[in-house]
């Protein structure tokens, strides 16, 4: 498989603070990798890393073998990140249709086959993104980021805070993307078990390092590493 992103000695944050600390990887075309560590160990802050919202101060990203350091947010979601933020950002004026329709681009990935994945969103396409619970704001957000038909998809927190039913159900279209699709998948989920049984690798985060590098498969069935890694048992 092509390279499509590598991070190299990348230290990041917010203004002076700084987060991130030399972290470097290597993500394939089609590649899946569970990104985990305890909260607040800058998981979340290598997402937004990705797409332009922080401050970088030392490090290269490569996208496809091109700088991606002085782009815009608009101009990666255009290149093919596409994101799905741990808040979802749903938007009060707008329908569930037109959070579809207002970032396509051309590819595979259009309303109907977002409608197919997600029937419950073609019953509300209709209402606004404030009247839908948060299950189906989930379903919306993750619609909305495969309009703009990405060669990486970024999941921050894709099941925090929703009912088990819904997280079942997420979890078997996360896995379908991951697996069926082509796309290239990064997972941030503080339910290690659930991204790493979604994920071929995982990479750990400690203090905004990377602490751990390996299969997901191995780290799943590793329970004293995973224990003193992400504290669970």
């Amino acid at each position: 498989m092509a390279e499509l992103l590598a991070l190299e000695g990348v230290t990041a944050g917010y203004g002076e603070s700084v987060v991130l600390e030399d972290v470097s990887l290597v993500l394939d075309e089609g590649d899946t990798l569970a990104l985990l560590g305890r909260n607040g160990m800058g998981k979340t802050t290598l997402l937004v890393t990705l797409m332009g919202l922080t401050r970088l101060h030392r490090g290269t990203l490569r996208w496809r073998g091109a700088d991606l350091t002085a782009l815009p947010t608009y101009r990666r979601s255009q290149a093919g990140l596409g994101w799905v933020p741990q808040e979802r950002f749903m938007f009060p004026s707008l329908t569930v249709e037109e959070h579809l329709t207002a970032v396509a681009r051309p590819g595979p990935w259009n309303v109907a086959k977002v409608y197919q994945i997600f029937p419950r969103l073609l019953e509300r396409r209709g209402n606004y993104g404030n009247q839908l619970s948060g299950g189906e704001q989930q379903m919306l957000a993750i619609g909305r980021a495969l309009m703009v038909n990405p060669a990486l998809l970024l999941l921050d927190e894709p099941m925090e805070g929703l009912a088990p039913i819904i997280v079942q159900e997420l979890m078997s279209v996360i896995r379908d993307l991951a697996t069926g699709s082509g796309m290239a998948v990064i997972v941030v989920e503080q339910h290690a078990k659930l991204a790493l049984s979604l994920t071929t690798r995982a990479i750990v985060l400690e203090r905004g390092r990377v602490v751990h590098r390996g299969d997901s498969a191995t780290l799943a069935n590793d329970a004293a590493t995973l224990e003193r890694l992400v504290a669970v048992a």
